[in-house]
């Protein structure tokens, strides 16, 4: 039992990832689908930092007393805070974007915006 538990972080990582992935797939709404897509990012970026946890490390600063320490992996926490930037930029242009179809088709539903699409005669 413990083992199934002890992992708990991958359990959560799972969750967040499939209710991210339903949201993208099962909502009509755009913004609802880009909410579901920082969710999706947000799993990602947890199995990322976890992975880069170690049991009974500490930050890899290397003094000269010190011999034969266990260190963390920082690598994952630098590649995450890149992908939040990126993350962010990503969500700033998709909020932009659907800004702009509520503008041109008065609605941010999917199938209305396809519908006024088959209706256009141009």
């Amino acid at each position: 039992m413990d083992v199934l538990f002890g992992l708990y972080h991958y359990w959560v990582f799972a969750v967040v990832l499939m209710i991210g992935f339903y949201v993208v797939v099962a909502k009509l709404n755009l913004i609802k689908m880009l909410i579901g897509l920082s969710l999706f990012q947000s799993a990602v970026f947890l199995l990322y930092i976890t992975m880069g946890k170690v049991d009974g490390g500490t930050a890899p600063i290397f003094q000269p007393d010190i011999s034969q320490q266990v260190f963390s992996n920082p690598l994952p926490q630098v590649l995450i805070l890149t992908a939040i930037v990126v993350g962010i930029s990503t969500m700033a242009l998709g909020l932009g974007i659907v800004v702009r179809i509520k503008e041109e088709y008065g609605s941010i539903e999917e199938h209305e915006i396809h519908e006024l699409d088959e209706t256009d005669p141009r």
